[in-house]
């Protein structure tokens, strides 16, 4: 099952232990924030507090997404986690969509 539902913004996050990579795109697929951040709450919340409602937050399936989960239930952000080898399959293929 795919996640299908149409948004305004998309952001994807990479995710690593002491920082993370975010990129937002609108729905033409126009960069919007592409950003290196400390991996904390306060500071990603600075950068998709001016989005909510209009935005999803998709991340991998890796060892240090919960907060992230936790962060995007409390504050009503749209969440996505992405399984790690599915990912990986996307990554690989010719066509990235």
């Amino acid at each position: 099952r795919f996640y299908n539902t149409q948004h305004d913004y998309y952001c994807g996050i990479d995710l690593h232990a002491r920082i993370l990579y975010v990129c937002i795109l609108d729905s033409a697929g126009n960069k919007v924030v592409h950003k290196k951040i400390d991996a904390n709450p306060d500071a990603l919340l600075d950068i998709l507090a001016p989005f909510q409602d209009q935005i999803v937050v998709g991340v991998e399936c890796m060892h240090c997404w919960y907060w992230v989960s936790d962060l995007c239930l409390d504050y009503a952000f749209d969440f996505v986690l992405g399984h790690a080898l599915y990912m990986k399959a996307i990554h690989g293929g010719k066509t990235k969509n």
